[in-house]
């Protein structure tokens, strides 16, 4: 019996690149939203509104990994079908594998993937009419929130903003999944970086 973290650090490259698609994210998202209910890969497609086909290569690179795990096998019309659990209630990438060196640091791959996961299920839910971004002050009971700038700012200011930053994700991220029968699935997807200024030409 697979003993299931509460919290996965990843610090190796392998895992790294069993990450580094929108399709495995989607794949381990489901199986963290169900948990602990295992999911068959065909409960998993029909969950991502994907072929069956398409998924099976993928849930096994991501047990290879041991992201995921058998959680329970039954028999249905003769064949053993595998139901899934995720090995781990959340995952954080370790600061070593942001480092940089002769290649580009081994967790732009897993970031990438997620910023795709993220644009393609925005828009998913957006075409579908499932998602408002009209303010409170214009009648919307639930309002979200759309902001993207660069902007130029001192480290002083920039330190504060990230820890303000950091104070509200951990205060979402406390919150845990609520059982209120009003609940409502939220999204959130942060991303603040700094650029380097470009290094000088050779004349």
């Amino acid at each position: 019996m697979v003993e299931q973290m509460k919290e996965r650090e990843v610090t190796d490259v392998a895992t790294l690149k069993a990450l580094a698609d929108p399709l495995r994210l989607a794949v381990l998202g489901a199986l963290m939203k169900h948990d602990p209910e295992p999911l068959s890969v065909k409960e998993i497609a029909a969950e991502l509104e994907e072929a069956p086909t398409k998924l099976y290569r993928h849930v096994k690179q991501l047990e290879q990994a041991e992201l995921v795990f058998v959680a329970e096998t039954r028999l249905v019309s003769g064949i053993v079908e595998s139901r899934y659990r995720s090995a781990q209630h959340s995952l954080r990438l370790s600061p070593q594998v942001y480092a940089e060196g002769d290649e580009p640091p081994a967790a732009l791959g897993a970031m990438l993937a997620a910023m795709d996961l993220v644009r393609a299920d925005f828009q998913r839910k957006f075409l579908a009419g499932r998602v408002d971004l009209t303010p409170a002050a214009q009648g919307n009971p639930l309002p979200g929130k759309f902001a993207h700038t660069s902007v130029r700012l001192t480290r002083e200011q920039l330190l504060k903003l990230r820890a303000r930053l950091d104070e509200a994700l951990d205060e979402v991220f406390g919150y845990g999944e609520s059982t209120d029968p009003d609940a409502v699935e939220v999204n959130l997807f942060a991303l603040m970086y700094t650029v380097k200024p470009e290094p000088p030409q050779p004349n």
